[in-house]
């Protein structure tokens, strides 16, 4: 099971996208925090930057849009040359539709569920997808503080990806930093999205690497990896 890194731009340097891209290039994915000051009390960036980012980076980009509507949306990102997309539970009119769809333009299909939404009621709908992330705080801001209360519900989430045989990712989001990235590890997690703690170091390379042996060990150790 390959732990990967998620360098978030939501924590980088806005002006120089292009620039803090290339600081973290051995990350896997560089991701996208698309916000629209509806679903969440921010605003952050839409399908031009991403149209531009994609051509300023060989990192692959993880949208995570949390916006409404997102059925109407979604596919627009794909076009802009997103590798993955995550549209949110909470949001989406007709799930399973909007991920074939993705997953028809040619990306990643993912679906996000906020930390008062249950796994159990989306079961179902687990085959659909490539990958699911848990949000390990409010969407809306970076630079929170990580919310253990949701490792239980990281480690369901493994269970049932193992109950169906399914090989998909199971992505974290939200205070994942070198005190935290272990406890994800170990209940389940294996993509792990950081902003602060990467563009927040001296050296965002670096802490990638960091971030990501400390996950390694941790999944290693894990027993849900070696039952995998």
């Amino acid at each position: 099971m390959a732990v990967q890194i998620n360098p978030s731009i939501l924590s980088a340097d806005f002006a120089r996208l292009a620039e803090e891209a290339k600081a973290v290039e051995g990350a896997d994915w560089l991701h996208v925090d698309v916000m629209d000051n509806h679903f969440v009390p921010n605003l952050t960036l839409g399908v031009p930057v991403v149209e531009s980012l994609a051509r300023a980076t060989d990192t692959p980009l993880d949208c995570h849009l949390m916006i409404e509507a997102p059925d109407r949306w979604a596919p627009q990102y794909v076009e802009a040359g997103a590798g993955s997309v995550t549209f949110h539970a909470e949001a989406a009119a007709a799930p399973v539709r909007l991920a074939r769809e993705i997953r028809a333009k040619g990306a990643r299909a993912s679906m996000a569920l906020k930390p008062a939404t249950p796994i159990e009621p989306y079961e179902d709908l687990l085959p659909e997808l490539d990958m699911l992330l848990i949000m390990t705080v409010e969407p809306g801001f970076g630079g929170q503080a990580f919310l253990d209360i949701m490792l239980p519900k990281i480690r369901r989430t493994r269970e049932l990806i193992r109950k169906h045989g399914l090989e998909m990712w199971l992505q974290v989001d939200g205070g994942v930093s070198a005190s935290t990235i272990e406890r994800c590890a170990e209940a389940g997690a294996d993509v792990f999205v950081a902003g602060s703690a990467v563009y927040g170091a001296g050296d965002p390379a670096e802490a990638v690497r960091a971030l990501r042996e400390r996950a390694r060990s941790a999944t290693e150790a894990a027993g849900w990896a070696c039952a995998h």
